[in-house]
């Protein structure tokens, strides 16, 4: 109740004009429409318009308005003309905050609509049970699989349980013994990476953080199934390749993938996280750039706005892509998948 209510302040303070409705009715039924909604800054144009879409259709719906219909379907053209138009020319800082975008599909999202009979598996075997990552055991398109993903969480309690997608070491321990088992018993092993990187608090790093992506990011290199992963969000350092580091990377169009993030990069080389935007720039960490440079091998495009406006049909084609993408090493032998593993790495670059 409370993230209403301050989300219906922000846009208040935004554009105030939008809630000179004439009564309280109007007001409520303008919130239920597009309070809920979290809109980025740059998209102020876009909240401006569909704002007052929902106010006329208030209008309209009380009796006020009868003959308005046609304003109606004027402003809904215009809104979903400036949605077009803004998301057309994102910069990279931009697609760095649709990639984080609260409302977007996290893992469990993905596994939800994607993965049946899915059975969720827990524990390093070692010290403890880490939520940031999930993993488990289902059938993709009638295929046995393995699953797992950083899993980020869609509000605040889940976020602190989840906590925010930031894995400790126990989290990569518990990749590794998944990923072994799956390897075991020869099932292909899908990805969702979505993480603003590995989590840096001093019992992680007194438990060793920095070996256990290392032995995760080298189990994923010798095993013999073939492993797709894909980036729906944010893909950080070395918290995402430990289990990026698959035969067949994709991406969602509006993601990110990048050794360090903006502001921090900003602040280690300029020594001013304000430069964020042009660190983003440079740094080629959107999907369009890392395709370019042979980082990626796809991307899965996303609904105009972002993800979060349409997460049925970009979990469906996210679940193509993948498919798509097993598909190739159907009948593969497991020295061939794990000789194309560490040949695509090692061309990176060349």
């Amino acid at each position: 109740m409370g993230r209403k209510v301050n989300v219906a302040r922000r846009m208040r303070e935004i554009a105030p004009a939008r809630f000179s409705c004439t009564t309280s009715r109007d007001i409520a039924s303008v919130n239920a429409s597009t309070a809920l909604r979290t809109y980025l800054d740059f998209e102020k144009p876009v909240l401006e318009l569909e704002n007052k879409v929902a106010e006329l259709k208030a209008m309209q719906k009380d009796g006020k308005g009868p003959q308005i219909a046609d304003e109606i379907a004027r402003l809904e053209q215009k809104a979903k003309a400036a949605l077009v138009d803004t998301y057309a020319r994102l910069t990279p800082w931009q697609k760095t905050l649709v990639a984080r975008h609260p409302e977007r599909p996290h893992a469990l999202d993905f596994v939800g609509g994607l993965i049946e009979d899915f059975t969720p598996l827990a524990g390093d075997r070692y010290f403890a049970e880490d939520e940031a990552i999930v993993g488990g055991l289902g059938r993709f398109r009638n295929k046995p699989v393995l699953v797992l993903g950083h899993e980020k969480g869609s509000d605040t309690e889940k976020r602190i349980k989840h906590n925010f997608g930031m894995a400790r070491p126990e989290g990569y321990r518990k990749a590794v013994r998944l990923m072994e088992m799956a390897d075991r018993f020869g099932l292909p092993i899908i990805t969702f990476v979505d993480t603003p990187g590995a989590y840096p608090g001093i019992g992680a790093e007194e438990r060793g953080q920095a070996e256990a992506i290392a032995r995760s990011t080298e189990c994923c290199l010798r095993l013999g199934v073939p492993i797709v992963a894909v980036i729906v969000g944010e893909g950080g350092s070395g918290g995402a390749i430990a289990i990026a580091t698959a035969n067949r990377i994709l991406m969602l169009e509006h993601a990110i993938y990048s050794v360090i993030s903006p502001e921090g990069a900003a602040s280690i080389i300029w020594r001013d996280s304000n430069k964020k935007e042009e660190a983003a720039t440079n740094m080629k960490i959107t999907a369009q750039d890392l395709d370019q440079l042979g980082v990626i091998d796809g991307i899965v495009k996303e609904p105009t706005g972002g993800a979060h406006r349409d997460r049925e049909s970009v979990i469906i084609s996210t679940g193509n892509a993948i498919a798509r993408m097993l598909s190739e090493f159907d009948g593969k032998s497991a020295d061939d998948i794990r000789a194309q593993r560490h040949e695509r790495f090692l061309s990176i670059g060349r």
